[in-house]
């Protein structure tokens, strides 16, 4: 990703509408036709309504029928939000509950995102990577094939503070549990990254990197297969 790219980015999401996601439940003597043609869907229940839509044009409706309703039961998933989360239909992935992937993200086939995983806008991960539980993957950052990005870890993003260049990790990589890799770092194929490690410069290939800030200890042929190796069965959708 280049700094034009990462300029986009920032435009797309200082002039996007910006959007309240809600979900308002109503009881009443409220008809469908009081619902039609609104700027916000509806369904309707055996005694209620679901509203689902921008909480702007959702509460103007409500404000304007306040004296044909009787219960609201109202809830706010995201404030002036400038981007919604990604259609999971549309990723070959296994992504599981509670992982939040933003608009604008590219998962690559056969990734696992665990639960709590964060992908932000831009960040591109290609095939069979795992993102694992609660680590949080920057605006702009490139994450190669086969990795394991572990669990609490932190792939800094380019957005804010502003960087040239985003974090690109190649194919391959394993980093271990709450390991912090900062703005414009490469790291290069097969290398590890030990966990815990604050990472700001780049690590060559086939390297092991440890501590903070992290430094070379060894290569990574004197590691066990068993230790670096990833478990691809875990990878079948």
């Amino acid at each position: 990703m280049n700094r034009e790219e990462i300029g986009d980015i920032a435009r797309l999401i200082s002039k996007a509408a910006k959007k309240s996601p809600s979900r308002v439940y109503i009881k009443g003597n409220i008809s469908s036709n009081l619902l039609r043609n609104q700027p916000f869907q509806s369904f309707e229940g055996k005694d209620f309504f679901l509203l689902i839509g921008d909480w702007q044009e959702i509460n103007k409706w409500l404000k304007k029928n306040k004296d044909k309703i009787t219960e609201t039961n109202i809830s706010i998933e995201g404030r002036y939000s400038a981007l919604p989360l990604k259609d999971l239909s549309t990723i070959e992935a296994r992504v599981e509950p509670g992982a939040i992937i933003r608009e604008g993200a590219e998962i690559g086939r056969d990734c696992i995102i665990m639960m709590g995983a964060v992908i932000n806008v831009g960040a591109h991960i290609k095939e069979r990577t795992m993102v694992d539980m609660n680590a949080v993957i920057g605006a702009g950052a490139e994450i190669g094939k086969d990795c394991h990005i572990g669990a609490g870890s932190v792939i800094a993003g380019v957005l804010e503070p502003p960087s040239k260049k985003p974090v690109i990790i190649e194919d391959s990589v394993l980093i271990g549990a709450n390991a912090v890799v900062l703005e414009g770092v490469r790291v290069g194929k097969e290398a590890i990254i030990a966990a815990g490690s604050v990472v700001i410069e780049d690590v060559p290939e086939g390297k092991v990197v440890a501590g903070i800030p992290a430094t070379i200890i060894k290569s990574t042929s004197e590691v066990s297969e068993e230790k670096k190796s990833i478990l691809k069965d875990l990878r079948n959708r």
